[in-house]
């Protein structure tokens, strides 16, 4: 007996256009602010670092897909259909993501990314740093990889890094440590450990999802990108609160981490965030072992 392969949902050609149109005013929501900074020439040291760091263009998010699997009718005369990584479909009009395609071309890039994101999946979070590594990217530095000035000054901050241990278990943190704050961490995190260290209670892990899910291209359902985009930037702005910068004229109030109170907060989002990223993650793992 011979079994038909599975049916391939197909989307009508009003359903996916309208899925595209919010898609793109909310990508436009959360980069508006970035582009006319940039406009300006000015900079936002909390709200433009995940474009910086990443170095990924507001249009990146601005590209809606619709995923692996999915069937886009009406489109064979649409501008998508001459896109990368899209392919003719089962249907006479229809299009969808060459996910085999894309498979083929970077399929040790995708294997990496789920090696990754299902070794950070099956281990335990920690919520023991209290963002120190921030702290530990000034200690003992006269130039500060930011131009605002030290909550703390130099001195105290340094303290604070004195008197805690630092467990940065993330090497894309621990890389930025200074000279002399490197041997004070617990691990020595190298992009080879990568996979064996990260965690999913660490703020920059769950930033790196947004990474991920920019690498993973096509695959990645919109919905998904900008969700993993939020979280990564709600963490920044959590990252920054408990650094030792003095982000009053910026409008953020600090989590004093040097406090029994300012840790307990810091651990609060931490385990908030470190929830929002498992599902963020689980997500990307179905789509990156297809």
């Amino acid at each position: 007996m011979t079994i038909a392969p599975p049916a391939v949902p197909v989307l009508a050609g009003d359903v996916w256009r309208a899925s595209e149109a919010a898609h793109e005013a909310r990508a436009r929501a959360l980069t508006s602010a970035h582009r006319e900074r940039a406009a300006r020439g000015e900079a936002h040291p909390v709200e433009d670092f995940l474009f910086t760091y990443y170095s990924y263009k507001p249009s990146v998010l601005h590209r809606w897909h619709p995923g692996e699997g999915v069937e886009l009718a009406d489109a064979a005369a649409d501008p998508r259909a001459a896109w990368r990584w899209y392919r003719p479909g089962m249907t006479e009009d229809s299009i969808s993501v060459d996910g085999a395609g894309f498979r083929a071309e970077r399929g040790a890039l995708v294997a990496n990314v789920c090696r990754i994101l299902r070794a950070t999946a099956d281990r335990a979070p920690g919520f023991g740093c209290f963002g120190l590594h921030e702290w530990a990217m000034v200690y003992r530095q006269p130039q500060h990889r930011h131009p605002v000035p030290l909550r703390l000054g130099q001195d105290a901050t340094d303290a604070v890094v004195e008197v805690h241990e630092l467990r940065c278990t993330h090497f894309d943190a621990f890389r930025f440590f200074t000279p002399e704050a490197a041997p004070r961490n617990r691990e020595t995190p190298t992009r080879e450990r990568q996979a064996d260290l990260e965690q999913p209670g660490c703020l920059h892990a769950g930033m790196d999802l947004y990474k991920w899910a920019v690498k993973l291209g096509p695959l990645v359902p919109g919905e998904l990108l900008l969700d993993a985009f939020e979280l990564a930037r709600d963490i920044r702005v959590l990252d920054m609160r408990a650094s030792p910068y003095d982000l009053a004229d910026w409008g953020y109030d600090a989590v004093p981490i040097e406090t029994a109170e300012g840790k307990a907060a810091y651990v609060r989002a931490q385990r908030t965030f470190a929830d929002r990223g498992g599902v963020i993650r689980r997500r990307l793992i179905d789509v990156s072992a297809g």
